[in-house]
């Protein structure tokens, strides 16, 4: 039987900007199959805006059918972009962090937890006149929370975010989301630790 695999998040997961096959996941789908791993397509359940409620909310109502063999987990720059507390994000992302485990069947190491980029560093955040070593600062903050909660729940964790740091330019038109070349730097250092979930 194939693995199901379930991605969770918000613009970043769904691709915002970019074709579907070019979505981080489904990239992530293809070289698994690549490595001989039987693998469906993605179940996405992500919304560019969405914050971790939003996110909670949507999964209540979507048609979940768990075990799922790997899921992914990537949320939380909506809560920075809107000021929220790192308090309410550590609140509800570890609330989510439960869910996710709970959907792969209780096994912790099937959960990939993946860091929100740095969208500071884009065309759009200087247009918009925003402060990128305040919004660096932020998001430092809201990762580690994510890199904690995920370390105290047993699940595995991939920092893209130097990624992002990296490489401004490859952003897609709208200036501010990924291209679909930073997306396969993403893969690139998600398909290991996927690799390493599904065995």
């Amino acid at each position: 039987m194939p693995l199901h695999y379930l991605a969770l998040g918000d613009s970043y997961t769904i691709g915002e900007a970019v074709p579907a096959a070019d979505r981080w996941p489904a990239q992530l789908v293809a070289r698994l199959r690549a490595r001989g791993v039987a693998i469906e397509d993605p179940q996405i359940i992500a919304t560019t805006g969405w914050t971790t409620d939003e996110l909670s909310a949507a999964m209540d109502v979507a048609t979940l059918t768990p075990p799922y063999g790997l899921v992914t987990l990537l949320i939380g720059v909506n809560n920075q972009y809107r000021g929220r507390s790192a308090g309410e994000y550590r609140r509800e992302f570890a609330g989510l962090l439960q869910r996710a485990t709970g959907l792969a069947g209780g096994h912790a190491a099937r959960v990939i937890v993946v860091s929100i980029p740095d969208w500071g560093v884009t065309r759009f955040a200087r247009e918009q006149g925003r402060d990128p070593a305040q919004i660096a600062h932020a998001l430092d903050v809201y990762n580690a929370i994510a890199r904690d909660e995920a370390g105290r729940a047993g699940a595995r964790w991939v920092d893209i975010t130097p990624v992002s740091r990296r490489h401004p330019e490859l952003v897609a038109a709208d200036g501010l989301h990924p291209s679909a070349v930073q997306y396969v730097l993403w893969t690139e250092a998600i398909e290991p630790i996927a690799a390493a979930a599904v065995k």
